[in-house]
């Protein structure tokens, strides 16, 4: 085990793929909430629609940055977690991983296969340097099928991105918990710039 591994925080690579991540799956989900209302009014669809290209070019990021992220994290030994976290809390910590990296590459895969079936077929253009080529087995379907198999996705798409938003806010508030309250090193272990609470006393 090399010395890195041996820290009490994540390595350098894992906290810039974290926060990277982070952003950019809370940027879209506001973006998503905001541009399927501003599509339908006439006043904002030309906006809506420069949003919805650049949606798809983060969200495409994302599913690359998530799938180095778990290579990175099979590769590399994570930091142990707290010795004072109960049998339930490690738990969940295990299931929230879990199900952080089903958002991960969920939310972008389901993206990809909705704009795939889309009877509007508009291309996905990558940041405006390249087009990112649709699923042929959808893109191919009659009008029909795209419109029936665009609905299944959409609402995956959407049941994953609500679920995701309850996720994050769980999330943070378990972080703080155990920052604030169980005064543990389990925030510290990604954020670098954070000082290590003080523990306290023994009664």
């Amino acid at each position: 085990m090399n010395a890195a591994n041996n820290t009490e925080r994540y390595t350098k690579v894992a906290i810039l793929l974290h926060w990277l991540i982070a952003f950019a799956i809370i940027g879209l989900m506001a973006a998503g909430i905001w541009m399927t209302g501003a599509i339908k009014e006439k006043e904002t669809q030309a906006t809506a629609f420069e949003v919805y290209q650049i949606h798809k070019s983060i969200g495409l990021t994302v599913l690359v940055l998530s799938v180095v992220r778990l290579i990175w994290r099979f590769t590399h030994k994570v930091p142990a977690m707290s010795s004072g976290m109960v049998a339930w809390e490690r738990m969940a910590a295990h299931t929230t991983h879990f199900l952080f990296y089903a958002l991960m590459i969920g939310l972008p895969i389901t993206g990809w296969l909705m704009v795939s079936a889309s009877p509007w077929g508009l291309p996905t253009m990558y940041f405006n340097q390249f087009e990112v080529p649709h699923l042929h087995a959808l893109s191919s379907l009659d009008m029909a099928g795209k419109q029936e198999w665009e609905g299944v996705f959409k609402e995956m798409h959407e049941v994953i991105a609500y679920g995701g938003i309850a996720l994050i806010v769980l999330h943070i508030g378990a972080a703080l918990k155990h920052h604030v309250i169980a005064k543990d090193n389990t925030l510290v272990r990604m954020l670098p710039f954070l000082k290590a609470p003080v523990q306290r006393e023994e009664e």
